[in-house]
């Protein structure tokens, strides 16, 4: 089974999170941030991975650290449960429309983590989440599930919408990318035979 638990435990946060990767799209999140919640149970819903997520931070200070940490605690958990990423697709991308916008993800599950963000928001906030805090949570996610990510918002208005694609786009990407081909008899997706490192 393609499930794993990683818990992380600072000065900062105390979180714990769980992913099945074939689940089916359950999502029982708490943060203690509203609109991360929200957008953490769009990822869950859209890439039918189950995420269980708990989460306690320093919130009296701002939002920051516990979005960032979630980011990492769910990347990982991520990975953990890809193990040697035998037999997956490996990569997957989505161009997900939200009335006025239109966003592009494309994602490798190659071990090797790297993120380029092309979003811009005309807000700095929303509800009272900081809108710059998005790219902290993908970079986060990227850097700790070993992901190649790209994140394009391609035209848009609402700054709800934009996010939302982001996150349902890395969803329907993800998916993509963690479903086991048949056809790769459960060989590595890579030439080299492993993934992760050089090209």
């Amino acid at each position: 089974m393609r499930v794993a638990t990683v818990e992380r435990n600072t000065r900062e946060t105390q979180i714990k999170g769980r992913v099945d990767l074939d689940g089916t799209g359950t999502g029982d999140i708490a943060t203690g941030i509203g609109f991360l919640d929200h957008m953490l149970e769009q990822l869950a819903k859209h890439s039918l991975i189950d995420l269980e997520l708990r989460a306690k931070g320093d919130l009296h200070i701002d939002f920051h650290h516990t979005t960032e940490d979630t980011g990492y605690v769910v990347g990982e958990a991520v990975s953990n449960a890809l193990g040697d990423r035998a037999g997956i697709a490996r990569y997957g991308h989505a161009l997900i429309p939200m009335d006025e916008t239109l966003t592009r993800v494309s994602l490798d599950a190659s071990n090797r983590p790297y993120l380029v963000w092309k979003v811009v928001f005309t807000r700095p906030k929303l509800g009272e989440m900081d809108t710059e805090l998005f790219k902290e949570w993908f970079q986060a996610f990227a850097q700790a599930a070993g992901v190649t990510l790209h994140v394009e918002n391609l035209y848009g208005e609402n700054n709800h919408h934009i996010v939302e694609s982001c996150f349902k786009g890395l969803a329907r990407a993800l998916r993509q990318a963690v479903e086991i081909d048949p056809r790769r008899g459960g060989a590595v997706p890579s030439t080299k035979g492993v993934l992760g490192g050089s090209l």
